[in-house]
This record gives structure tokens, C-alpha cells and sequence, in this order.
């Protein structure tokens, strides 16, 4: 019986031999190319590198029957995607440090389902330094499922003959330049379930246009970020009604009566987040037919919003709030310890009337013999309001 994956930690203890698994993880500090080929078996199927080299890729060309390459080491970055890699016919996850623009040639990869470029394949919500292009052939390649990239993506539109199946395979991309979100890009990949976009770096007409994706009737997951120093209307962003988490960064100038409205078109929203989106006014009344009716989580980060005006009827099924940075409020809404569903109130760097309603919410429930709800208070970069 063979291993599952071999694992080489350390250096220079070279087997004698190749390994007899499909596998491998190199770890090691360094290794040369000779090195890499005396330990892994010609008929290898996966290859983990984390090891430091400076020399080229060519060695994979004995590796042809690889199904997954993943490369973690940063030194490893070249300034033209690597032919090698564009003939592992076979290839069906691809990870690579990888900060250019991607050529027409890795639509020879028609097996590949998975594409990661860039150090990181999370996007942790911070400006992006860098930006890219796909190629027009990236439509040919039908069993894609997973484009991650850090950087901003610019897809072209898909030419006619490819418009008849796009991408019918593609779950997730990110992060997509919202000038490449076009109603027939959005044609072409139908089954798209998670999407980040990401407002490009200079001021364009984009900010003047909707963005509508009523076409993704499959999205369940969307992020949008708008420009460090140009936000987007949250009003001209259309959304389909199959999301079930929605998180919305630097979006500006609407009115917090926007929010029940855009989400009450929402029915299977679960999770809503919004980070530092500025509003015309500062405070938050709902009314009774303002109902959240799935929501489980919901979040508001540097928000500017002193009053909130709510009741349980609001968010009938809520089981997280979680307030971060919130420096102007002065109120959450007691009848919040009425929603039977609330587990937990988190408050990160708030005022201390905020934090003290909190706290009275929870223990008028305590009084009552009701110990579920649970708040959090935590201080990070607090100041004196």
C-alpha cells in the first residue's frame, strides 16, 4: 500500500531511489533542480513546492502527467507564464506566484479547473496594488471552476462562438474589474455562485452606469469593493435574488431607507455586511413591513449612523450583530433582546453608550431567565468620544 502524499522537510537527505507515491510536498529550505528530480517519481501526480529556488521551471516537462501543481514560494515568480506549464495537458489545479498578465496559451490547459495567481488567494479587502488581463481564448477553457487572483482582473467580453457555452463550469472568480461586468460577460458564465469585483483604480464612467447582474441567477456570494478614493451608488447595483451573503465596501451615497428596500428583494439573504459605506443621513428608522427575513449575520463597520430605530419583527431569524467602528452611534435598539433567535452582540471599538445599551439588553434577558444572548465588547483601537 502506498502513501498518500510523501513529505520532504529537510536537506540533503535525498532517497537512493524515487518514492513510490504519486504525491509529494517539498518543504525543504532549499533544493536544486537535481534534487527535485531524484525525489520525485516521473509518474507523479500532485506537486507541493515551498521550497526557495531561482532556476526555471523546465525540470515539470519530465512530469507530464500532472494533475496538480501548486508553487507557494514568491521566488519562484517569473515575468512570462512558463511554457512548461502550458503542457501539462493534464492539469487541473494550477497555483503560481504569478504577477502579469496571462497568455493566450493557457487555454491549452483545456483540463484545468482551478487557476490561483498571486501571493495570496484571499482577498483581504485592501487596495490592490496591481492589475491584470485574462485572454480572450480564457473562454475556451469549459471545465474552469476557480479563477482567484490577487490583482484586478480584466475579462473581455467573449467573442460570438464562444458565447454559445462560455464558461458553463465557472463557480468563483475574483477579482473582477467592475468595467469587465458586462451583460455578456455575465452571459457567459451562468453558473457563477461566488463573485468579488472590485471598482478600478481610476475615475471612469463606470460610476455613471448600473451594475446589473440579474443574469448570475446562481450567485450565492457577492463582495464588492469600491475604490480607496472613489466609492460607487449602492442604488445602481442590481442584485439577484439567489444571494445568500452580501458584503459591500466604500459604497456611498444612499440613504439608510436603501438598505430594507434592496434587501426585502433579497429572500435567501443570510449574511449582510457593510464596511465603511457612507450615507446621506445618520440615522436608521425601519418600519414594520421592513423585515430581513433570512438574515442570520448581520454587520455595519465604520458606518456613520448615530440613531437606529428597530424591533424584533425586523430581523426576525438575526443570531449575530456585530458592530466595529461605529464612532457616531449612540443607540441599538433594546427590543432586540426580543428576537428568540440573537446569541451574541459583539461591539469592536464603540462608544460606551452603545456599550452600555448592550449591556442592558443582555441583562434584562438575564433577569428574565433567558442566558443565550451573550455580548462581546472588545477594544482595540478605542478612543474618547
Amino acid at each position: 500500500m502506498t502513501k498518500h502524499m510523501h513529505v520532504e522537510r529537510t536537506h540533503p537527505t535525498l532517497p537512493t531511489q524515487k518514492h513510490n507515491v504519486r504525491r509529494f510536498s517539498i518543504q525543504a529550505l532549499s533544493y536544486s533542480v537535481d534534487d527535485y528530480c531524484k525525489a520525485l517519481s516521473p509518474v507523479a501526480r500532485s506537486i507541493y513546492l515551498f521550497s526557495h529556488f531561482d532556476q526555471p521551471l523546465e525540470f515539470l516537462s519530465r512530469f507530464n502527467l500532472l494533475r496538480v501543481l501548486a508553487i507557494f514560494n514568491e521566488n519562484v515568480s517569473c515575468q512570462s507564464f512558463p511554457l512548461v506549464i502550458t503542457k501539462l495537458f493534464h492539469l487541473r489545479y494550477l497555483q503560481f506566484p504569478f504577477h502579469n498578465d496571462i497568455p493566450d496559451s493557457i487555454s491549452k490547459l483545456q483540463n484545468l479547473q482551478t487557476l490561483i495567481c498571486g501571493r495570496d488567494a484571499n482577498f483581504s479587502g485592501y487596495p490592490l496594488d496591481r492589475s491584470y488581463s485574462l485572454p480572450g481564448k480564457i473562454w475556451m477553457m469549459k471545465n474552469l471552476r476557480y479563477i482567484r487572483m490577487k490583482g484586478l482582473l480584466f475579462l473581455p467580453s467573449p467573442r460570438t462562438e464562444s458565447l454559445l457555452t462560455g464558461m458553463p463550469n465557472l463557480e468563483e472568480f475574483s477579482i473582477l474589474c467592475s468595467t469587465s461586468c458586462t451583460n455578456e460577460v455575465f452571459s457567459g458564465i451562468p453558473n457563477l455562485k461566488r463573485l468579488i469585483i472590485h471598482l478600478p483604480f481610476e475615475i471612469n464612467e463606470f460610476f455613471n452606469r448600473q451594475l446589473d447582474m440579474s443574469r448570475l441567477t446562481k450567485l450565492e456570494a457577492f463582495k464588492f469593493y469600491g475604490s480607496t478614493f472613489f466609492q460607487h451608488p449602492i442604488k445602481r447595483i442590481g442584485f439577484p435574488t439567489s444571494i445568500r451573503r452580501l458584503s459591500l465596501t466604500r459604497c456611498s451615497d444612499f440613504d439608510w431607507v436603501d438598505i430594507p428596500s434592496t434587501s426585502m428583494m433579497l429572500p435567501n439573504l443570510e449574511e449582510l455586511k457593510l464596511k465603511r459605506c457612507r450615507t446621506f443621513s445618520h440615522k436608521w428608522r425601519l418600519s414594520d413591513e421592513n423585515k430581513f427575513k433570512s438574515l442570520k449575520l448581520l454587520l455595519l463597520s465604520g458606518a456613520n449612523l448615530k440613531h437606529w430605530e428597530a424591533s424584533s419583527n425586523n430581523f426576525p431569524n438575526l443570531k449575530r450583530l456585530v458592530l466595529k467602528g461605529c464612532h457616531t452611534l449612540l443607540e441599538i435598539p433594546a427590543d432586540f433582546g426580543d428576537i428568540c433567535t440573537l446569541e451574541s452582540i459583539q461591539l469592536h471599538d464603540c462608544p460606551p453608550r452603545a456599550e452600555d445599551i448592550a449591556r442592558n439588553i443582555v441583562q434584562e434577558q438575564e433577569d428574565m431567565g433567558n442566558n443565550f444572548l451573550k455580548v462581546y465588547i472588545i477594544h482595540n483601537n478605542y478612543c474618547n468620544f
